[in-house]
């Protein structure tokens, strides 16, 4: 038996990956492909789940308010329970598990400074926790000059102001391409990595006082931001490493914790926890009430660290597939442009392992986007959509609305799961932004608000 080195296994492994990719990537894909180059299975501490020929198919969405046991939820205390389990169902089948909160979480004031004429104060914060203390996360907090403590925004942004960006691995050789990523190792062809523009990076770092004339608008409401740079928690990459294991797993957080099996959005999503942990202890935050927004993938991380943590109202922006709307209603001979399969082909790095095998039996899942919704619930949480955006399916949003409202209803928050249609495409504007402070307004503050947020519930805007 000859055994081939490490440089040499990737060669071959990334030649023949580059020629079958080439012939695929023509092909329309229904599911994983036999040929794929597998990804080393990661060993957790949670028990195994049904696989996807073990479950039945259920067209219809999987009611929140039906236990694992068949008995229907009709008590908050019932509910309790049950939101533990579809915490853990969540995580094994749909974004990993993440370890749990390191407890440790200290912050370190690297710079101060005044911004925006005077009225705004400027930090530079650095992080440290986990492990020996030694992960670390730049954030950035702006909070207004009098007053407080204020509300805050947890936005991801780039690099903060003042901080030196990190180094970044290249991108996957195919990815951003509507390819299928696991048909490939290593880097590729050179300058296939810059290919495509990862969000957060493009060109420097903002200054603060830049920063803070585009959000002026946050801070003359009263609310504080922060911002961080989802990248130093998880790299947005599908390279992947000639054993075939994801690149993004030997980087940032992820060596601190090789027993768990998160993908990208968990990852970010677990940073995004970290930052509330140090702002509990910040005297300028008011720490109940604290916000998480983002757009697209970052709309879709936003969405999980709602649901995952307890502490946090969600307005994630624009989500697309994998985020808010229902798996069930969307993607390819579903309407719209981005399902079940379109993710696994693109964007399985953001993603547990287990959600692979579904591609192509999306009426197998056992749960589906709105269980991530219900699991917010009491907290407020609003959607965030472009009425012209083809990539946010409006009709399978409506519907992940329509099936976690029975759990905001029995908690008596009804008005708090709420959604909101913009006029734009798949942006992010400040149209978005007045509808989720007003309705931070409304449910954090106390304020009045003259205005209602389930337009389009009864008669979505048309798909494009």
């Amino acid at each position: 038996m000859v055994l081939m080195s490490g440089t040499r296994r990737w060669f071959v492994a990334t030649l023949g990956a580059l020629v079958v990719g080439v012939a695929l990537a023509q092909e329309p894909a229904s599911g994983p492909d036999p040929r794929e180059i597998p990804l080393p299975p990661i060993r957790t501490s949670m028990k195994p789940m049904p696989g996807v020929k073990d479950l039945p198919v259920r067209v219809e969405m999987p009611d929140p308010l039906i236990a694992s046991d068949g008995r229907r939820v009709t008590t908050p205390e019932q509910w309790k329970k049950r939101r533990a389990e579809m915490r853990r169902i969540l995580e094994y089948y749909a974004v990993g598990q993440a370890p749990p909160a390191p407890g440790n979480v200290r912050g370190r004031e690297v710079k101060a400074e005044t911004v925006l004429d005077g009225t705004v104060k400027y930090r530079l914060v650095t992080l440290s926790f986990g492990p020996q203390r030694r992960l670390e996360l730049n954030i950035g907090i702006f909070t207004p000059v009098e007053g407080g403590p204020f509300p805050a925004v947890i936005l991801p942004s780039g690099t903060p102001p003042g901080a030196t960006p990190l180094p970044r691995q290249p991108l996957g050789p195919n990815q951003g391409r509507g390819q299928n990523v696991l048909m490939m190792v290593g880097a590729g062809p050179a300058g296939s990595a810059q290919a495509a523009v990862i969000p957060g990076q493009s060109g420097a770092p903002a200054s603060a006082d830049d920063l803070a004339r585009r959000y002026a608008d946050v801070f003359r409401r009263g609310y504080a931001l922060v911002v961080f740079n989802n990248n130093d928690c998880a790299e947005d990459t599908t390279l992947r490493n000639a054993d075939g294991s994801w690149a993004f797993r030997h980087s940032r957080f992820y060596p601190a914790y090789p027993g768990y099996d998160w993908g990208v959005l968990a990852g970010w999503a677990w940073g995004v926890s970290r930052i509330a942990d140090y702002l509990e202890t910040d005297a300028a935050i008011d720490k109940a009430k604290l916000i998480v927004t983002g757009a697209s993938r970052s709309g879709k991380a936003a969405m999980v660290a709602a649901a995952l943590d307890e502490r946090l109202m969600g307005a994630p922006v624009v989500t697309g597939g994998g985020g808010i709307g229902a798996y069930r209603f969307s993607g390819a001979g579903r309407g719209g442009r981005e399902g079940l399969g379109e993710m696994m082909n693109k964007y399985p790095n953001w993603f547990a392992p287990h959600l692979r095998p579904f591609w192509g039996e999306t009426d197998r899942l056992p749960f589906d986007a709105h269980w991530f919704l219900a699991l917010t619930a009491p907290r407020p949480f609003i959607a965030l959509e472009g009425d012209t955006d083809n990539v946010s399916l409006p009709n399978a949003v409506k519907q992940s609305i329509l099936a976690a409202r029975p759990v905001y209803d029995l908690l008596g928050a009804s008005d708090r799961l709420g959604i909101h249609y913009a006029h734009h495409g798949h942006a992010f504007t400040q149209e978005d932004w007045t509808a989720l402070l007003d309705f931070a307004d409304k449910h954090l503050r106390g304020l009045p608000v003259n205005r209602t947020f389930d337009q389009f519930l009864a008669d979505p805007p048309a798909e494009k």
